[in-house]
């Protein structure tokens, strides 16, 4: 496989650091519901692990901007590569705006941003009850979104990788894989 069918190195580590990190805010958002003995140290790691999300988000679609991904296969239907587009446009949208409207939800609610230590976030919206409890909704409704396109992501990602084998897979997969002889 060249290095041309393949992402590059920063774009497959940003890629894979933010699946982890994704995954983890998924289950800690759902043992922040579920759990109030908890909830303190949940939310103390939910904050700084939006942010980090946020931040890493920019720099990747900063890298994507730069470095272009590969092309997909030439015999891909085009309602798949109308489906891999707009779901990446999804995925990078609420990469975005998840942590955007966490911060927005406690601005609102006059609660503060804690990154690290005594580093806090500036509020960037004014405080208001209803807008504080619209945002949670959003937020809400938006990890939702994000869950369920994730799902999505990885059933596309073991088609390419198991059943069509055409490199998709292969050219983000932090490892390098060998495509059978057939295959070329």
């Amino acid at each position: 496989m060249t290095q041309s069918t393949r992402f590059n190195g920063p774009a497959r580590l940003l890629h894979w650091s933010m699946a982890a990190l994704i995954l983890a805010m998924l289950f800690i958002g759902v043992a922040m519901v579920a759990s109030l003995a908890d909830y303190g140290t949940l939310v103390a790691l939910h904050r700084p692990l939006g942010l980090l999300i946020l931040i890493l988000a920019v720099l990747r679609l900063a890298n994507r901007w730069r470095r272009p991904p590969p092309p997909l296969p030439a015999d891909l239907p085009p309602w798949q590569r109308r489906a891999a587009h707009a779901s990446h446009i999804a995925l990078y949208g609420l990469m975005l705006a998840m942590p955007l409207v966490g911060w927005a939800m406690l601005s609102a609610g006059r609660i503060p941003v804690a990154v690290a230590g005594p580093l806090v976030l500036p509020p960037i919206l004014p405080q208001s009850p209803m807008l504080y409890a619209w945002l949670r909704e959003l937020h809400t409704v938006l990890a939702y979104g994000l869950f369920g396109l994730v799902l999505a992501h990885l059933g596309a990602a073991l088609l390419h990788g198991l059943i069509r084998r055409d490199g998709v897979f292969a050219s983000m997969a932090p490892w390098r894989v060998r495509r059978p002889a057939g295959n070329l």
